[in-house]
């Protein structure tokens, strides 16, 4: 189990921490830590901020990702999903919403915008060389096969 430390800023202190909804739950859920409601206009996006920071060993980062019944039911996700904390950032996580949808989107404090997911990431050393190995897939990309 990877042992994941959480503070709450004074500011959040009367919202929930993040946790997970269900027992197979992968992600925590963020809320919105703000002190007066906000509408998201359409094609607008905001950083919103959680009220919490975390401190996670070396080898593992925390991903920002949408809530999917934000994203149907309003077209509200997070822009650059998934967004990266790495494991020396010790600030606010902050979440930058953009709305998608056709009408404004009223975020108030408490509500829940967002997931974290904790992932663990391989150590990886980059080698320069003069020929990549040969694939059968080459340099095809961006919707070669087909639709």
């Amino acid at each position: 189990m990877i042992q994941v430390s959480i503070i709450q800023f004074e500011h959040a202190k009367d919202l929930p921490l993040p946790r997970q909804m269900s027992s197979g739950a992968s992600g925590f859920d963020l809320v919105a830590a703000i002190d007066q409601p906000f509408k998201l206009e359409p094609g607008k996006r905001h950083l919103i901020p959680t009220g919490i920071a975390c401190s996670m060993p070396n080898g593992i980062e925390a991903q920002v990702r949408p809530r999917s019944g934000l994203a149907l039911k309003h077209g509200v996700t997070v822009l650059n999903t998934p967004g990266t904390i790495d494991a020396d950032y010790r600030g606010e996580i902050g979440v930058i919403l953009i709305n998608h949808g056709e009408e404004p989107f009223l975020i108030q404090r408490g509500d829940r915008i967002a997931q974290l997911i904790f992932q663990a990431i391989s150590p990886v050393e980059l080698q320069i060389v003069n020929k990549l190995e040969e694939t059968m897939r080459g340099a095809g990309g961006f919707g070669h096969t087909g639709i």
